[in-house]
């Protein structure tokens, strides 16, 4: 028997109130929770703990947990609710919420709260939590005080289908529930709190809507996908159509399809797309689109002749090596489709920004994602179904030399890439191998700073279908590793998580998800004592206080957190030793911290030579 059937026995309010809320998420689709222990939250924490459709992740640390979540809505593309006592436990949330509202990820907060006449009164353990997140959030609901009230719990179940529609509507984002208890909090027997005859005399209200197969949510939220008019399609198909030299560029987009759709077309649409116009793909690496093409459009952009015509598409990904060296030996591109958020590339922005083109910015939401202000275009449509539609209308390709030109310097590109790699050990090395040897499938957690960026230049196009995520909406470098195990919580594909040590430092507490909720992972930890992206800013000249306050070397050995989290620890100081560790962990089973140090100074005066050998490579 669910929750949903037998919540009308509760024993007090608070029971009814509770069970009756996570009946109603788990009608909507909700199947997991992240819950962090505290007292005020017990009839939330019971109520989730109890209902036999909801797998319960348990996370001692609330910051960890929210990032965990987030991992998790980054693969299933539906919101993994989060719950936590009153006070500060809330407060620790707030960078997870920051980077689901800016990377557009779901995610559903429920704090407890203190009963409302205790709100500014010095009552301990009582903040203001209302509206604690701001304008970070999609909606907030402040719910009111639990009672066995016909009006009150058919408001409760709208809003608890209301708050997952809103999660993952266009754009996805966070909602928070604050939900207020006083006390009894456990499932104490109150006499007479919840009357006997409740469920006969308010049966929508006690048991909620009955479908067919009993887990009908109690409103139904249908959207529908933003279409360009004909019109409008025209204008744009015109423009490509002009254009010898076009450009498809996706930038990162890293939350799955959900019914809203995605920020970036599917594989298929783009590739046919690509096709029709024939303008190169130019794929960040947290595109969905840098992995898991077929092998054809990731080498020459030329696929085996069948009745007598070629594939024209290419995926692009080592552009970030090699744009900044074309200067004005390139023509620009005539007109540019781009969809996702802002590459990762900085090269790839800065060519863009430089670019005397028309430049269509494609969001679903119709949000601007272009802070280089350059793009001419807005388009307020689903991506996918734009592909679709503009492959279908646009009777011209592009020209030959142009897409040749991008195949012969991704030819070149990873052809001194794979030199670099068996010259010596830098960062940039590592990630390339990441790339290399990830399983297929896999998914893979880059941190911020120089490894995800490392992964942009170093990582080549391969078939394999590596799902690559990264919190690149606010970019920072907490709760790294939580948000890799929640993305590898939702899937039974390998996972590898690649951070640096300061954001490896800084999310320690995450690693106790891998026992306690039992996330195999292969994490690969690069540590270059410090903060090695400071290196590429103008402030590496001026030490003091370079190295004291900007690289911040911190001279810990991580060694020991293979004990304290029992988990298999390896250093390695080669790049052959760190391929066949590598190699090794991605094939078994367990959890494995792989630390590769290097020199940040160093690899970067290698990331520099190697841009003088691509300039000297390319014509």
């Amino acid at each position: 028997m669910s929750d949903r059937d037998d919540s009308t026995d509760a024993p007090n309010r608070n029971t009814l109130w509770a069970r009756t809320l996570v009946a109603e998420l788990a009608a909507a689709g909700i199947d997991a929770a992240c819950l962090a222990p505290g007292s005020r939250s017990t009839p939330l924490t019971v109520a989730f703990a109890r209902h036999p459709d909801i797998e319960v992740f348990s996370h001692l640390d609330e910051r960890s947990a929210a990032f965990f979540a987030l991992g998790r809505a980054k693969r299933t593309g539906k919101p993994t609710p989060l719950v936590c006592t009153s006070g500060t436990a809330a407060a620790n949330f707030h960078p997870a919420v920051i980077e689901a509202n800016q990377a557009r990820v779901p995610m559903l907060v429920l704090t407890a709260d203190r009963p409302p006449e205790l709100r500014d009164s010095g009552a301990n353990q009582t903040i203001d939590q209302q509206k604690l997140y701001g304008d970070a959030v999609r909606w907030y609901a402040d719910l009111p005080e639990p009672e066995p009230e016909t009006r009150k719990l058919r408001s409760l179940r709208t809003t608890a289908a209301r708050a997952v529609a809103e999660s993952t509507a266009v754009p996805p984002g966070p909602v928070h529930l604050n939900v207020p208890f006083r006390k009894p909090l456990e499932p104490v027997e109150v006499p007479g709190d919840v009357p006997e005859d409740f469920a006969d005399e308010a049966p929508l209200a006690a048991e909620g809507r009955a479908g067919s197969d009993g887990n009908r949510p109690f409103v139904r939220t249908a959207r529908g996908h933003p279409e360009l008019a004909g019109t409008d399609l025209r204008e744009v198909r015109r423009a490509v159509e002009a254009a010898d030299r076009g450009l498809l560029v996706v930038g990162p987009a890293d939350a799955p399809a959900t019914d809203s759709g995605l920020p970036a077309p599917d594989r298929d649409a783009l590739a046919e797309l690509a096709e029709a116009t024939g303008f190169p793909i130019l794929a960040d690496t947290l595109s969905g689109h840098r992995f898991g093409h077929d092998a054809a459009l990731l080498a020459s952009g030329e696929r085996p002749v069948a009745d007598g015509d070629r594939s024209r598409a290419l995926v692009a990904g080592g552009y970030d090596g090699y744009l900044g060296a074309v200067g004005d030996s390139w023509p620009d591109p005539e007109v540019v489709v781009r969809f996702g958020a802002s590459p990762t590339s900085k090269v790839l922005r800065q060519y863009l920004e430089a670019a005397d083109a028309r430049q269509f910015l494609v969001d679903p939401a119709g949000g601007w994602r272009e802070a280089t202000f350059t793009a001419t275009d807005l388009l307020a449509a689903d991506p996918t179904r734009l592909a679709r539609r503009l492959a279908e209308a646009v009777g011209s390709e592009g020209d030959e030399a142009w897409r040749d030109r991008f195949a012969d310097a991704e030819r070149d590109y990873w052809s001194l890439v794979a030199d670099a790699r068996d010259e010596r050990l830098f960062e940039g090395g590592v990630l390339s191998a990441v790339a290399q040897y990830a399983p297929d499938p896999a998914t893979v957690m880059v941190s911020n700073s120089m490894p995800v960026r490392d992964l942009d230049r170093f990582g080549q196009p391969r078939p394999a279908d590596l799902s690559v995520l990264g919190n690149r909406g606010a970019s920072g470098i907490d709760g790294i590793t939580s948000t890799g195990l929640g993305a590898g919580s939702a899937t039974d594909d390998p996972l590898v998580v690649v951070t640096g040590d300061l954001a490896y430092y800084h999310d320690l507490n995450g690693l106790l998800a891998i026992a306690r909720c039992g996330v195999d992972a292969t994490i690969v930890e690069i540590n270059n004592d410090g903060g090695g992206i400071f290196h590429m800013l103008p402030i590496e000249d001026f030490d003091p206080p370079f190295t004291e306050q900007f690289r911040t070397p911190h001279g810990l050995d991580f060694e020991a957190t293979g004990d304290l989290y029992d988990l298999d620890f390896e250093r390695v100081e080669t790049l052959g030793a760190f391929r066949s560790a590598f190699r090794e962990s991605v094939g078994s089973g367990g959890t494995r911290v792989i630390e590769v140090t290097t020199d940040a100074e160093a690899s970067h005066r290698f990331r520099e030579t190697l841009e003088a050998r691509v300039a000297d490579r390319l014509p």
